[in-house]
């Protein structure tokens, strides 16, 4: 026999649920916020109270929370075939669609799709694939993997590895041997007095440069880097970072891949966040906004000289023995289809383009000068402001006070779902479809927020130097 259901759903979350990304100490003291709809860019609780979603989610639903073609396509595709997979050669209409389309949308010439079912998936598949890769034109000494410190790419043991946050490698025995970090391209924080963004990101070249000579370019296989760096404090790297770190890459054979998770499909104002930084992928992942997150379902695209090596290698063993149950699962591929027709269609990007040049001045205007802010940075739909304890020096409040999560929260009883990242940043990701108006709103409250959040800071005494 069942149990009993306990009186609310907050009370069985907290007597059934392991939370992902939570304190789960706190959350069995506090709760969960039990969100029941969404419309448009707001969700509702289930005390019936509304959010903007200034984070999309997980910077994902691009579509908002209540767009019916793409729930017609699942329930057109369940009725039709609601599952079948990719292995031993099988195929299905709305995986074929869907690779086509990516492929003719590539930031670069690219040349087969592999579905998987979230960016992290994707990341993890991509590091065996350049592994498998190297293998198979035989440099198996080739295999170390660079990401960024505060880099985030995903969660899998591998994935893990390669992002650059602390919170995800402690107790976790992360990351494994064979994974390097290179320096942060944060110029607010990484600049010396001085320096222009283009000495810095010469500098970051330097730095990636010294790293590959150091481990012997002969062991160093790829590198991993967001357009824009996310869940690390969306930062936007200097001028010219890009044109510089490829130039190392290519002088030592080392792949570049684009983490698109987050910037793909017009976040920042192009199809791709390659387009706006000049990034040129071997390879490239996305997941997120492809199907505006309505069903789980990532990508990896790799460019013909890394294919043409998987095949070989695949004919030589028999099989390219990687994949997933749910690889380009037919339901969320249709899902995806739709979605990118419906960017094409409703010409997303021109939107993107007008209201994100809204939020970018807005930003700057309300906030460039509270007395709690250091930084307001973004482009597009994607932004932050950094709150530091103080402006002349730069230096971020201490870790432990957790103050960016604080008028996270802040936020959140005034109406708006935002998230803290680390150094105390307040991320903006807000669906695409967001408007004028609601962009405004969305900033009011933060402003006040902002404010209440002062007065809290000067009654406990913490020191705030403007």
């Amino acid at each position: 026999m069942n149990p009993p259901l306990l009186n609310s759903a907050a009370a069985r979350d907290i007597a059934n649920v392991l939370h992902p990304n939570t304190d789960l100490k706190m959350h069995q003291e506090n709760g969960p916020v039990v969100i029941s709809r969404g419309e448009g860019v707001r969700v509702f609780d289930d005390a019936g109270k509304g959010y903007i979603e200034a984070v999309a989610g997980l910077w994902c639903a691009a579509l908002g929370f209540s767009n019916e073609r793409l729930v017609e396509a699942a329930a057109r595709q369940m009725r039709e075939l609601p599952f079948y997979h990719g292995f031993t050669s099988k195929s299905h209409g709305p995986m074929i669609d869907l690779a086509e389309m990516l492929i003719q949308r590539a930031p670069v010439p690219m040349s087969k799709v592999f579905f998987a079912n979230s960016g992290s998936e994707a990341n993890d598949t991509a590091i065996k694939m350049v592994w498998y890769f190297n293998n198979a034109v035989g440099r198996p000494e080739k295999k170390k993997i660079i990401g960024r410190v505060k880099g985030y790419h995903g969660i899998t043991i591998a994935s893990a590895s390669l992002t650059g946050l602390a919170t995800n490698h402690r107790a976790f025995d992360v990351p494994l041997p064979g994974f390097l970090h290179t320096t942060c391209p944060h110029f607010y924080h990484g600049g010396l007095p001085g320096e222009t963004e283009e000495e810095f990101a010469t500098r970051c070249a330097d730095d990636l440069e010294k790293l590959i000579l150091a481990e012997g370019p002969e062991t160093v296989a790829a590198m991993w880097a967001e357009p824009i760096m996310g869940a690390g404090g969306v930062i936007v790297p200097p001028k010219g970072y890009f044109e510089k770190i490829g130039a190392v890459l290519k002088k030592y054979d080392v792949l570049l891949v684009a983490d698109e998770v987050i910037c793909g499909f017009w976040r920042t104002g192009n199809y791709w966040g390659s387009g706006t930084l000049n990034v040129k992928p071997d390879i490239l992942t996305c997941a997120k906004a492809l199907s505006s997150s309505y069903l789980p379902i990532s990508a990896v695209m790799v460019n013909e000289r890394i294919f043409q090596a998987l095949s070989d290698q695949s004919h030589a063993i028999g099989t390219f023995g990687h994949g997933f149950t749910y690889s380009g699962h037919p339901v969320p591929a249709a899902v995806a289809v739709e979605t990118l027709k419906i960017y094409d269609e409703t010409r997303i990007g021109d939107h993107v383009r007008t209201v994100g040049a809204v939020l970018q001045s807005e930003l700057r205007r309300r906030f460039s000068d509270h007395p709690l802010v250091g930084e307001v940075r973004g482009v597009g739909l994607i932004g932050a402001i950094e709150l530091v304890a103080n402006k002349t020096t730069r230096a971020n409040f201490d870790a432990a006070a957790k103050i960016g999560a604080r008028l996270a929260k802040i936020c959140e009883g005034n109406g708006v779902i935002s998230r803290g990242l680390p150094g105390d940043a307040l991320a903006f990701s807000p669906p695409l479809i967001i408007s004028e108006a609601e962009i405004h709103e969305m900033l009011d409250v933060v402003g006040k927020s902002l404010d209440e959040l002062a007065v809290q800071l000067k009654r406990e005494q913490i020191s705030v130097v403007r």
